[in-house]
């Protein structure tokens, strides 16, 4: 064989001549015994031993009710921690987005403002808390212009201070 056609071989460019078309045989026919170490697909199970079994219902599953909830688990449903105040920064550089990272991170809202910076920084300081706040499951709030409110999903600001943050700035 050339160098050539080993190499389109080798790379699975060239026909395959070493596999014979008729390779793959006749389905044997139902009434002839296995062949020695075919596959054989194993006998369905009796209906009387079924590996799953229902369970029975309990009085209250049986009139329809809602089961009460069991308060004695380790998980339990994340519940707002009320009202927080905000956190009011003025980053000057990019260097400081981890510091509102961190401040969002411990739960506590972030109030960035942008105002004085230039538009390069401020909109790569915009897309890093956009990408915060999706990534945490929290939410981005413009206030006004070049101020935003940054609030993790556990904690709710209230309205009159989302009022005093406009009236503020």
């Amino acid at each position: 064989m050339s160098m050539l056609r080993k190499a389109m071989h080798y790379l699975g460019l060239a026909p395959d001549d070493e596999y014979d078309e008729d390779y793959y045989d006749e389905p044997a026919p139902a009434a002839q015994a296995p062949a020695r170490g075919a596959y054989v697909p194993p006998e369905p199970p009796d209906a009387h031993h079924a590996a799953v079994r229902p369970l029975p219902r309990t009085a209250e599953q049986a009139s329809g009710q809602v089961p009460a909830v069991r308060t004695t688990g380790v998980v339990r449903p994340l519940t707002p921690q009320g009202t927080a105040k905000p956190f009011a920064m003025s980053p000057t550089s990019f260097n400081e987005a981890q510091s509102v990272a961190d401040k969002y991170m411990a739960g506590i809202p972030v109030i960035m403002n942008l105002q004085g910076l230039e538009r390069d920084l401020s909109r790569r300081l915009v897309d890093f808390a956009s990408g915060l706040c999706y990534g945490m499951r929290g939410s981005m709030e413009r206030v006004t212009n070049q101020v935003y409110l940054l609030t993790p999903s556990n904690v709710e600001v209230s309205a009159e201070e989302k009022r005093r943050l406009r009236e503020t700035d």
